[in-house]
């Protein structure tokens, strides 16, 4: 449409419909007299001095003025000639001609069509404004986000999501009938009828809101949400309502309605950071959105209005409510039948794939995030990634430290710990950064550098072994001065001669002090960085001791290197990269390659056994051969213990982020218990899952290990049908299987007519929590069956575990006999911070 040109005044000149630069006026009027003004009075000469400043004022202004209202002219001007426009016009003139017929004839009824013409004018007048206010992208800013990542642990369960989940574009003819049903039923049932506004929708809302005492119903349609999704801000002010209602006039007059409703359902957030029914239906049900049930489609349609409050992977009960409604919505609609509904409604739409990602394996979400960009750069959208992490060693993990630190780590003064494990090919099994992510995301696996203390003594070592030294070389334990310093023992104490093996297990500071004199400090550098330390290394004595910083992981792959035989360990997250269909990354299934001194390996695996044999690691010892390392720096700042058992190699830290003391913490002591703990429950978990774990013999060569006896399995329940009060079944020592409905003592404790049972794995609580439990099992049958000694049992209670029911709801913490599967549940409510573990 071109703009009109302006029409010719009576001066000949062009008239324009604003113009403030003073026109000459007709010769009748150009006395400087307004009319009724008597010549020579004073008002005359106000009026002739106000008219000279207003004419000088608009010529000044004129052009700036004219210049802009001549855009909003030719907005105004394209939408008067609208097809919409025109119909609204032709509409109103002709509902007005009665009117002006009657109010010609009735005096009052002229003021009463004035002040309606007027307030209509007004409404126009304030439409054109807010057209012609409305910004080139509508206000609408639109941030860039990052790809989406779903991630998998080793077994190919996906249990985080990263980003925001696109999913695919879909076109009207992909739209299933059955989602286009829902949402068009729950949303605006009116949809195919109006054209973009639904003045019946409206009222009715407005109904309902005023019976309701507030907002309960929205009257805005499909077109309306998708105008305000797709080109307006989320103001809520009556400028962006008005802009948003000629946009949906205008949109319903360019689109047929199954685009905009494609358009509608591609643009929707439906929760968990996703944008779109396709990625909605992926995110939730692992599946395309061609493929959903009506339960599902349901669902999916039932979120669009409050999609973080309903959202199912954090209120699958909430979604099930709203897709009932919804459900119900299509019943009275016609788009589905009552039985279809009604069976919809009993079996309804459970998610399949990740619900919240674990607290704890943020972490090492974190750095499968980073591997990512460094393997494949940004990536496209919705890609999947299957790691290395095995999801019940990172329970033990998070398991293992927090209840280490819940229990000495105020009186110690440790306020932070972290811990690794990985496997010797260099695959990260479990990694925990810190004591709790949502208070902070610094991970001290790979971010924190710490001094290592004697943990660094392993290059030293290495390097005299690969020199020609051997475990039962002999070297002088004895006051050492190099230079101004001179390095001290723990305890201040000196044993004179002493063999290597000696020395390694009882970290005696002054032989690796001469020892690396010995062999030369650029060597012992060159070894570690053979063995994967990047850390800055200063060539200086106090190097031998672990004055450098470094950080765990690195650390721990030196480790892991000399406990694989191998020359170096790269440590590795991810095992495949997938984007819908096609492969991204597979890595290469390529072994470490062997260590060139074979006989320094053997030998350094000898020095590191005895440290856990008879050092300063007793507290590691485990059920299978087993080596490390402890370390403790200055003050007890910082408190270390590295080792292997079988095919898995551990990195323990524990300290204080300000670097102030902990109290007399060294990694003999809590270090080496938490590593002792996780790897005991590890070895246990790995042999159920059927994983031979192999050690390694004083000779460094590897040798099967029976894997350990798995725990006794809890003795038969009763069937159903039994009588719950029966107490004929025994255990091989007598004691009776129980049954029945008993009394709670605490959340640890039951009491069946006066048999005290001891749960197994759970802490009691008293008070609320006990309260809670005995109102949960008031008439219920539960069934106990003995496991182990003394009074403990394992329960059940409907074929579940009641001890990991108690700790999956946070209602206790687990004991020390707590099973993998009990510290799980822990882990598990202290993740979702219910129970005792709400903050």
């Amino acid at each position: 449409m071109t703009e009109r040109s302006p029409e010719p005044g009576s001066d000949g000149r062009n008239r324009d419909w604003l113009d403030l630069g003073g026109a000459a006026k007709p010769a009748a009027q150009s006395g400087g007299q307004p009319a009724g003004a008597k010549p020579g009075s004073r008002s005359e000469g106000l009026f002739a001095g106000f008219s000279r400043a207003v004419a000088g004022f608009g010529a000044r202004i004129g052009p700036a003025a004219r210049s802009g209202f001549s855009t909003v002219r030719a907005g105004a001007g394209r939408f008067a000639d609208h097809p919409a426009t025109r119909r609204a016009a032709a509409a109103t003139a002709a509902a007005w001609k009665p009117v002006a017929a009657v109010a010609r004839r009735v005096p009052w009824l002229r003021l009463t069509a004035g002040t309606a013409a007027l307030a209509v004018g007004l409404v126009l007048a304030y439409t054109v404004y807010a057209l012609a206010t409305l910004p080139v992208n509508g206000g609408l800013t639109v941030e860039p986000t990052a790809s989406a990542l779903v991630v998998k642990a080793a077994d190919g369960q996906a249990f985080a999501t990263r980003g925001v989940i696109k999913g695919a574009k879909l076109s009207p003819k992909e739209v299933p009938p059955v989602l286009a049903k829902a949402i068009v039923a729950i949303e605006d049932r009116r949809f195919y009828e109006h054209h973009g506004i639904d003045l019946r929708g409206l009222v009715r809302a407005a109904f309902r809101n005023a019976a309701a005492g507030g907002t309960r119903e929205g009257g805005s349609t499909l077109t309306q949400q998708l105008v305000r999704m797709s080109y307006l801000s989320q103001d809520r002010t009556l400028k962006r309502k008005v802009q948003e209602a000629v946009l949906a006039l205008w949109l319903e007059s360019q689109l047929p309605k199954d685009e905009i409703l494609t358009r509608y359902l591609n643009a929707a957030y439906f929760g968990a950071g996703v944008y779109g029914a396709d990625a909605a239906s992926q995110r939730y049900f692992g599946k395309p959105a061609k493929d959903l049930t009506l339960s599902e489609a349901a669902m999916l349609a039932g979120l669009v209005r409050a999609p973080s409050q309903l959202a199912p992977h954090r209120n699958l009960d909430g979604a099930r409510g709203r897709a009932a409604q919804v459900l119900d919505a299509m019943v009275e609609t016609g788009a589905a039948t009552k039985a279809e509904a009604d069976a919809a409604k009993r079996a309804p739409a459970t998610v399949r794939v990740p619900t919240e990602t674990p607290v704890g394996t943020n972490y090492f979400v974190d750095g499968v995030a980073e591997s990512v960009r460094g393997l494949i750069g940004a990536g496209p959208a919705d890609a999947t990634v299957r790691t290395t992490l095995d999801l019940t060693l990172q329970n033990i993990a998070e398991s293992v430290l927090a209840r280490r630190l819940d229990q000495d780590g105020e009186r110690r003064k440790v306020s932070q710990g972290a811990v690794v494990a990985m496997s010797t090919d260099g695959a990260i099994l479990a990694m925990v950064g810190g004591r709790d992510y949502a208070d902070s995301q610094f991970n001290r696996v790979t971010q924190a550098k710490r001094q290592p203390g004697s943990l660094f003594k392993l290059f030293v070592y290495l390097t005299a072994m690969r020199q020609g030294y051997r475990p039962d070389s002999t070297m002088m334990d004895r006051p050492t001065q190099i230079g101004e310093w001179e390095p001290e023992n723990y305890g201040g104490r000196y044993r004179g001669a002493v063999t290597l093996r000696t020395a390694f297990a009882h970290s005696i500071n002054t032989v690796a002090v001469q020892l690396a004199e010995a062999v030369g400090m650029p060597a012992v550098i060159e070894t570690a960085r053979g063995l994967g330390v990047t850390s800055d290394l200063p060539n200086l004595p106090s190097l031998a001791l672990g004055s450098a910083e470094t950080t765990l992981l690195e650390m721990t792959r030196a480790y892991a290197a000399v406990a694989a035989g191998a020359e170096s360990i790269e440590p590795y997250m991810v095992r495949q990269i997938l984007a819908r269909d096609q492969t991204l990354y597979n890595r290469p299934q390529t072994p470490p390659t062997p260590a060139r001194d074979q006989a320094a390996r053997t030998a350094m695996l000898d020095l590191l056994s005895a440290v856990v044999r008879e050092g300063t690691g007793k507290n590691a010892r485990v059920s299978i051969p087993a080596g490390g390392k402890t370390g403790t720096t200055q003050d007890s700042r910082d408190a270390w213990f590295v080792g292997f058992a079988g095919d898995l190699v551990v990195g323990v830290w524990l300290g204080n982020d300000d670097n102030s003391p902990m109290a007399g913490v060294t990694g003999g002591d809590m270090p080496a218990l938490i590593w002792h703990d996780f790897v005991t429950q590890a070895l246990a978990a790995r042999a159920k899952a059927g994983k031979v774990e192999t050690g390694k013999n004083e000779t460094g060569k590897p040798e099967a290990r029976a894997a350990p006896a798995p725990r006794p399995e809890t003795a038969s329940i009763a069937e159903p049908d039994a009588d719950p009060r029966t107490l004929n079944d025994r255990d091989p020592v007598g004691r009776a299987v129980l049954r029945g409905s008993p009394a709670v003592v605490d959340t640890g404790t039951l009491d069946f007519d006066g048999r005290t049972v001891r749960l197994v794995g759970v802490d009691g609580l008293s008070g609320r929590n006990a309260r809670e439990l005995g109102r949960y099992l008031r008439r219920r049958d539960v069934a106990c069956a003995p496991a182990g000694e003394g009074s403990a049992y394992r329960c059940s209670l409907d074929g579940k575990d009641l001890s990991e029911l108690i700790l999956f709801n946070g209602g206790g913490r687990a004991s020390a006999d707590a099973t993998p599967d009990l510290l799980a549940a822990e882990e598990q409510a202290r993740s979702n911070r219910i129970g005792i573990w709400r903050r």
